[in-house]
C-alpha cells in the first residue's frame, strides 16, 4: 500500500463520523417522505409531524449547540408536515413538496455518505 493511500483515509473517528451522518441522513429522508406520503393517511401524517415538532423544540432548548440546528430543522418539518395537513388549500401542496424535496435531497446526501465511508472502510481493510 503506498503512502498516498494512507495519506488519503481519514482518522478511525472521523470515519465514524461520516457513517454515523450517513445513517442519520437516511433515516431523516425516510422520515420526511414518509410524512409527504402519509398525507394520504391524516392521523399518521398528523402523529410523525407533532413528534417532528416536539422533538425539534426540545432540541432547540438544549444547551448543546450542535442540537440546535437539527432541532430547528425538525421543528420546521414538523410545521410543514402541519401545514400540509391543516393549512390554507394553496399551502398544501407547497408543504408537502417541500418535505418531498428535502426528503429526497437528504437520502441522496445519505447515498453519497454512506459510499465515501464504505471507500475508506475498503481501503482501510486493504492496509490491514
Amino acid at each position: 500500500m503506498q503512502d498516498k493511500d494512507l495519506m488519503s483515509v481519514p482518522p478511525r473517528n472521523v470515519l465514524a463520523n461520516i457513517g454515523i451522518s450517513a445513517i442519520s441522513y437516511l433515516a431523516s429522508g425516510a422520515f420526511l417522505l414518509l410524512m409527504t406520503f402519509g398525507t394520504r393517511i391524516r392521523f399518521l401524517a398528523v402523529g410523525l409531524s407533532v413528534a417532528a415538532l416536539v422533538i425539534g423544540v426540545s432540541a432547540l432548548l438544549s444547551r448543546d449547540r450542535e442540537d440546535k440546528k437539527p432541532g430547528f430543522l425538525i421543528a420546521g418539518a414538523g410545521v410543514l408536515g402541519l401545514l400540509a395537513q391543516f393549512g390554507l388549500p394553496f399551502m398544501q401542496p407547497i408543504a408537502a413538496s417541500i418535505l418531498g424535496f428535502a426528503g429526497i435531497g437528504l437520502l441522496v446526501a445519505g447515498i453519497g455518505r454512506g459510499i465515501q465511508f464504505l471507500r475508506n472502510i475498503s481501503k482501510l481493510k486493504s492496509m490491514e
